[in-house]
């Protein structure tokens, strides 16, 4: 008797040992199957970044550089809002080459509002349609003008020197353009043969 037991005793230990632990095999499974496929990267860029996305394009062709091409007028803001944005402003020729780049701030857009403004102060929704309106109307005809010097204007020192001025002022298919910056600080600028680059040839307001 005492040998049967013996033996069923056995008999019970052995096939606890090759029975499979069901429990370890299915926590096994729920880790791999949530475990992510590599490590986490927190070193790695976001995939977007407020400081550089597009906020607003405005863009127009028109005869620069070239009397039979045109050249791209483009203005970009980017940022986290309009109203703490960058606009960059470039014209690029009908090779591609950019030959005239500038950086101009959503304050710089914004500053002439206050000649708009019918109260003290702007909400801003009022101030971010300025921005807007600013933007749409950067490349106007009117900032456009042939020749880009008259015989009525005057040289201005400190903006180009007098040879690229008086080499402009004889040729009456230049173009000239002018645009706001601030407040008051209106700028005009032309493509000048003899550089091979675009300068400014003077100032308009303060």
């Amino acid at each position: 008797m005492r040998h049967f037991l013996c033996s069923a005793f056995l008999l019970i230990v052995l096939g606890a040992c090759s029975r499979p632990d069901s429990t370890q095999i299915e926590s096994s499974d729920t880790a791999s199957a949530t475990a992510p496929a590599e490590p986490m990267d927190t070193t790695r860029a976001p995939a977007v970044n407020a400081q550089s996305d597009t906020l607003k394009t405005v863009q127009r062709r028109r005869r620069f550089s070239s009397p039979s091409t045109d050249d791209e007028f483009k203005l970009v803001l980017r940022g986290p809002s309009l109203l703490a944005g960058e606009a960059t402003f470039t014209i690029t020729n009908s090779s591609g080459e950019t030959i005239f780049r500038e950086v101009l701030s959503a304050a710089d857009l914004e500053a002439s509002m206050v000649y708009e403004m019918k109260n003290s102060t702007a909400t801003q929704a009022e101030r971010e349609a300025f921005v807007r309106r600013r933007m749409d109307e950067f490349f106007a005809d009117k900032n456009f003008r042939t020749p880009a010097v008259t015989a009525k204007d005057t040289y201005q020192a400190g903006t180009i020197d007098r040879t690229t001025w008086d080499d402009l002022r004889r040729r009456p298919d230049s173009i000239g353009f002018q645009y706001l910056v601030g407040k008051e600080d209106g700028r005009r600028i032309a493509w000048s043969p003899i550089k091979q680059q675009v300068v400014r040839i003077g100032s308009i307001g303060g």
